[in-house]
């Protein structure tokens, strides 16, 4: 009963929120329902760039959360996120070449640092294949090594950047951002996204099973190489098509499964729909904090990596999160 509770808790949190984002902006501040009725300008701004922003902040607070959970409960490590498979670096990486590249359109910026993301999945896969050890452990590692890889091409195309046009688009870039949220983007983003999230939602109780040991899934005759792959190819495809979009957004993927596993428990069946729904909220409170603390915008993934850290602390702090961190 009490974690039903704490589930409508969130979901009415959640609600709110989104409508105190609906009526806060740096537009005559925080207006009234009569305001907006009367107003066809502001019905505009929040139909035409608050909505869809919003729409997208929690799309992006849930996806990156979910592909969190589901690399921690895989890789049996809390610390584990899209970070640690070198998926935001190779993202990264790509979104520099495209700027590079194609400096005059957004479009082949995001198809390059999709791609990259997938690339540095292809290549963590068949470094891994080649390493007759531990299977998880040998992903974790090819994972950082690929992350490494492609933060020091990220750090070749910073160098070669024209240093007065492409080199601040590719340093805001990767700072994070929803500042040029449409329709058009909700459309690109949101069906892919939702697809991922609802496909790892339903493959929750066979996620569960991964969190066991390697010799008691092996006592229960379950391989699952395959299966680990594929689940792991839709948390990248997940976490890919939502940076390739807003930029490297951190901590979400860290964080939020953790606070989840803390007030839920780490049942997936419970945790899973819990990081959906706080993720949520953490990305779509950081992006109003974004759009309205100062009257130029502060870059999302500043805001979420302050959140974030200071989040963090207050956890390691709290008594025994340290072993629930450990798990």
């Amino acid at each position: 009963m009490k974690i039903k509770n704490n589930f409508i808790i969130a979901g009415l949190v959640l609600l709110v929120l989104i409508s105190l984002a609906v009526i806060s902006g740096r537009y005559q501040g925080v207006v009234s329902i009569t305001e907006i009725s009367n107003n066809q300008l502001l019905q505009r701004l929040i139909l035409q760039i608050r909505l869809p922003r919003i729409i997208l902040s929690v799309i992006v607070g849930a996806g990156l959360a979910v592909a969190g959970l589901v690399m921690q409960t895989v890789f049996q490590n809390a610390l584990a996120d899209p970070g640690v498979l070198g998926i935001n670096q190779a993202s990264g990486f790509g979104a520099a070449l495209g700027f590079l590249l194609f400096p005059s359109t957004n479009i082949p910026v995001r198809l390059i640092s999709f791609v990259s993301g997938m690339a540095a999945l292809l290549m963590i896969i068949v470094i891994s294949r080649r390493i007759k050890a531990h299977r998880r452990l040998t992903l974790i590692f090819s994972g950082i090594a690929v992350s490494a890889l492609f933060s020091a091409g990220l750090g070749v195309i910073k160098y070669l950047a024209d240093p007065l046009d492409q080199l601040p688009s590719i340093v805001f870039w990767l700072l994070g951002s929803l500042s040029t949220t449409d329709w058009t983007a909700v459309g690109q983003i949101a069906p892919i996204s939702v697809l991922a999230i609802a496909v790892l939602y339903l493959l929750k109780w066979r996620i569960n099973v991964y969190s066991l040991n390697e010799e008691v899934l092996f006592s229960l005759g379950i391989k699952g190489s395959v299966e680990i792959y594929c689940i792991l190819g839709i948390s990248v495809l997940l976490t890919a098509m939502i940076i390739s979009y807003t930029g490297l957004i951190g901590w979400v993927g860290l964080i939020i499964p953790n606070i989840s596993k803390l007030v839920f428990g780490h049942d997936l069946r419970r945790s899973m729909p819990a990081s959906i729904i706080i993720g949520a909220i953490f990305v779509l409170v950081s992006d109003t904090f974004a759009r309205t603390l100062i009257a130029g915008e502060i870059p999302l993934g500043i805001i979420t990596a302050f959140l974030g850290a200071l989040i963090f602390i207050l956890l390691m702090l709290r008594k025994g999160v340290n072993s629930n961190l450990a798990k």
